[in-house]
Order: structure tokens, then C-alpha cells, then sequence
């Protein structure tokens, strides 16, 4: 088994200096990729910038924006069995890179935003006999939010986390399927919920 893994976040440049961001660890991603290496699978993991070392015996791929991270991940994507994204993508991003450092005026200052590229249903629209397992981290409606961002996004699996992963050293995590149910619940720390979604796949 070959399979791509994407994890932590992206940032979205405002000029030379300022970014936009989220607090995205990395940690589930990178649990997920260690978990499958220890299964014996191979991993090309496309890494946002995050405090972590890559895992051992898994291909690395260093990305910064979200563009960056759907080129790597299309291009690797074809030579896979699978893809677990667990990458916290920027969603936006400015209309306009401002050259060289923003100055302050003393007044309010505007950026027109739109949204980045989406990673996740790009890989969906090209799985052909690949399987595609998403994360969804979900605040309002979530089980309702998962289920529609699964079919929308071509998925065969979701996992359904909520804001509080975000940074955290634990998750708690529903993994559903197209119909919206739950096929599988894990909580406890991320090491142990990447490993029993290994372990799952791997049964089917």
C-alpha cells in the first residue's frame, strides 16, 4: 500500500512579510503518516510549516501555500492507493500580494479575499479506482457539514473532528461514510487515533 498523506496548515501571503494562517499543528497528519509507515505502507507525506520532524522511510515533501500543497499533492496522487488529507488548508487568500512590507497609515486597511485552491475535491475529482479519506473539522451542524463536504468532495470516508483538535495532543473523531453513518468512533491521543484508522483501512 502507497498512499498520500497532507498535514498541517498553509499560509496565504498579505505582502513580503504577513500571512494568513490557523493553529494547525500537524500533529494528526503526522500521526497518520507514522502509523502507516509502522503498517508497512509507504508514505509521501506533503507537510505544511509545522514544529515537527518528518516521520522515517516516508517520502517528504515541504510545502508553504496552498497552491504549493495542490501541486505536490496532484502530482503524487497517481503513483498512490489512497490519500488521508489532514492538512488545515488556508481557505483564503488576498486578491493582491502586496510587494515588499505593508506600511502602517494611521488608518484601516482593506484586503479583497478569495478563496484558495481546494485540494481535497481536486483529489476527489481524479481518485478514479483510489479511495479518499477527508478530515472535516466541523463547528456548527457538524455531522450535516461532514456529510455534505463528503459528497461534494468525492469522498469515500470522512473524519469528523471538532475545533478543540486544533493544537491539541488528542482528538475525538467520528469517521463516516457516504450515507452519513458512522462506520467508526476514536477518541484518546492523535498517535492512537491514527492508529486505528490505519488499522481500519487496512480491513477494507
Amino acid at each position: 500500500m502507497r498512499i498520500l498523506v497532507t498535514a498541517g496548515p498553509t499560509r496565504e501571503y498579505l505582502d513580503d512579510i504577513r500571512y494568513l494562517t490557523n493553529a494547525s499543528s500537524g500533529r494528526m497528519g503526522y500521526a497518520v503518516a507514522e502509523s502507516a509507515i509502522a503498517a508497512g505502507w509507504q508514505v509521501v507525506l506533503v507537510s505544511g510549516p509545522v514544529d515537527l520532524a518528518p516521520p522515517e522511510n516516508c517520502e517528504y515533501i515541504g510545502v508553504e501555500t496552498t497552491e504549493q500543497m495542490r501541486y505536490a499533492s496532484v502530482d503524487a496522487f497517481p503513483g498512490c492507493d489512497g490519500v488521508i488529507a489532514a492538512a488545515a488548508v488556508c481557505d483564503y487568500k488576498p486578491l493582491a500580494r502586496v510587494t515588499g512590507k505593508l506600511s502602517k497609515t494611521g488608518g484601516p486597511v482593506s484586503f479583497e479575499m478569495i478563496e484558495t485552491d481546494d485540494v481535497l475535491a481536486e483529489l476527489g475529482a481524479q481518485k478514479e479506482h483510489r479511495w479518499v479519506v477527508g478530515f472535516a473539522l466541523e463547528a456548527q451542524n457538524p455531522r450535516e457539514n461532514a456529510v455534505q463536504k463528503l459528497r461534494r468532495k468525492n469522498c469515500n470516508w470522512i473524519v469528523l473532528n471538532n475545533p478543540s483538535a486544533i493544537g491539541s495532543a488528542s482528538n475525538d473523531v467520528e469517521l463516516l461514510d457516504p450515507t452519513g453513518e458512522t462506520v467508526a468512533h476514536w477518541s484518546g491521543n492523535k498517535s492512537d487515533v491514527a492508529r486505528s484508522l490505519i488499522e481500519w483501512l487496512d480491513q477494507q
